[in-house]
C-alpha cells in the first residue's frame, strides 16, 4: 500500500476580489520528496507554497498536511511544524546569526543551552564555520545569508521544508553550490521539500517530481523531470521546458557506454593532453598551450559527456576521477553514438544499426569495453 502523501491539495482555489490566483489545484506531493513548483512569474506557484503553511489563506478546497487538514490547528502551530526558507533568507538583522537559528526551537520550548548547541551542529551541516555563529546577518555574504537560513528552517527538527525561490538572488557560482548542498542534505534527512523557482534547470536538477504551473494559476503538467522533458503534455510545457530539452533529458542518462579512450588517443591529430601531478592542464597544440574544457567526471551523464567534448578546444573530452586524476579522453563520434543509443533504449526500440565502437570515424575500433575507464 502506497504511503500517505506528506502534503495533498484538494480543489483548492485563492482569489482576491474576482481574481483567480489559484484554481482547482489537485495535487499529492510524496512524503521524502523533492518537488519543485515551476512556472512564469503571476501563476500562482508561491502562492500555493504559501497556502501549505497558512501564510496565505486558501479561498475554497482543503490542504491536508500530514494527513490532517492544515485549518485544523492554529497557524502559529502549523507553522512552527515545518521550515520555512524565504528568498534573500529573511534573517532578523538585530540578531545574530545563532540566535536566528534558535528562534523555533526556543518558541517550541527548547532551552536555551540546547538550542544553541544544535545550532552549531547545524552550521556544520549547512557547510558553514562554526565562527560566523557570533556575526550578523549584515556581516554575510549572500551565499553564507541563505545557509544560514536553510539551518535556521532546519532548526525546528520537521519532516517539511518549505523553500521559495531561495537561491534565485544569488550568483551562479555561489548558486550551484548551494543546489548541490540541498541536494546533499537531502541524502541525509529524507525529509519532504517543496522548493518554488521559476528556472526550469534549477527544477531538472533539484527535483524529483515537478509541478509546471501555467497562467490562470493551473498545473499544466506533474511528474519526474525525465517523465516532463521526454513528453511535455502540451503546447504550452513543451515551450516552457524549451528548445534545448533533448539537451536536459540526457541529464538521466548514464555514459557508461561511451569507451573512454587512452590519453595518447588525440595525438594523431596533433594534440597533447598537457598534466600537472597527473591531473589535465589544458592542451598543447603547435606549440600552444591552450585551456581545457570542462570534464567529465567518472561515473557521469551523457549531458556532461557531450559537454566535456563540445568545450574542449581539441574535441576530445577528458574523464577524471573523483580525485580529479585524468583516466582517459572521450571521443566525438563514440558520445553522439551514445545519444542514439539512449535514444532508442528510451523508446524501447530495437537499433536497426550496431557498429562497432570507433567504425565510421576514420580510426581504428579501441577495442576498449564501453565505461571501462581507461587510464593513463
Amino acid at each position: 500500500m502506497a504511503a500517505a502523501p506528506a502534503i495533498e491539495f484538494r480543489s483548492v482555489t485563492k482569489k482576491y476580489g474576482d481574481t483567480v490566483v489559484v484554481n482547482n489545484l489537485n495535487l499529492s506531493i510524496p512524503r521524502g520528496s523533492i518537488t519543485v513548483f515551476v512556472g512564469p512569474s503571476g501563476c500562482g506557484k508561491t502562492t500555493s507554497l504559501r497556502m501549505i503553511n497558512r501564510m496565505v489563506e486558501h479561498t475554497g478546497g482543503e490542504i491536508l498536511v500530514r494527513g490532517e487538514a492544515n485549518t485544523s490547528r492554529p497557524a502559529h502551530e502549523l507553522r512552527r511544524s515545518m521550515g520555512y526558507v524565504l528568498q534573500q533568507a529573511g534573517l532578523m538583522p538585530h540578531q545574530s546569526v545563532l540566535d536566528n537559528i534558535t528562534t523555533v526551537p526556543r518558541l517550541k520550548g527548547v532551552s536555551k543551552k540546547q538550542a544553541r548547541a544544535e545550532a552549531l551542529e547545524l552550521l556544520d551541516t549547512v557547510g558553514l564555520d562554526r565562527a560566523s555563529a557570533s556575526k550578523y546577518p549584515a556581516q554575510l555574504s549572500g551565499g553564507q545569508a541563505q545557509r544560514v537560513g536553510v539551518a535556521r528552517a532546519l532548526a525546528g527538527q520537521s519532516d517539511i521544508l518549505l523553500m521559495d525561490e531561495p537561491f534565485s538572488a544569488i550568483d551562479p557560482v555561489v548558486r550551484a553550490d548551494l543546489q548541490q548542498s540541498l541536494l546533499d542534505l537531502q541524502q541525509k534527512l529524507q525529509c519532504t521539500i517543496v522548493f518554488v523557482t521559476h528556472d526550469i534547470d534549477e527544477a531538472v536538477l533539484l527535483g524529483d517530481y515537478i509541478a509546471v504551473f501555467a497562467p490562470g494559476g493551473t498545473i499544466a503538467q506533474f511528474g519526474t523531470p525525465e517523465e516532463i522533458l521526454r513528453a511535455p503534455a502540451c503546447d504550452y510545457v513543451a515551450s516552457f521546458v524549451g528548445r534545448d530539452r533533448g539537451m536536459r533529458r540526457l541529464t538521466f542518462a548514464g555514459a557508461g557506454n561511451v569507451a573512454v579512450r587512452p590519453l595518447q588517443a588525440a595525438e594523431a591529430e596533433g594534440w597533447q593532453l598537457r598534466l600537472a601531478d597527473g591531473r589535465p592542464d589544458g592542451w598543447v597544440t603547435g606549440g600552444r598551450h591552450l585551456p581545457g574544457g570542462s570534464l567529465f567526471m567518472q561515473g557521469g551523464t551523457l549531458r556532461d559527456a557531450l559537454d566535456s567534448v563540445l568545450s574542449s578546444p581539441s574535441g576530445w573530452g577528458v574523464a577524471v576521477d573523483e580525485q580529479g586524476l585524468a583516466l582517459g579522453l572521450l571521443e566525438a563520434d563514440n558520445v553522439l553514438e551514445a545519444t542514439r543509443q539512449e535514444r532508442y533504449l528510451r523508446y524501447g526500440l530495437e537499433a536497426p544499426w550496431a557498429r562497432a565502437n570507433g567504425a565510421d570515424t576514420g580510426r581504428e575500433p579501441t577495442g576498449e569495453t564501453p565505461g571501462s575507464g581507461a587510464s593513463a
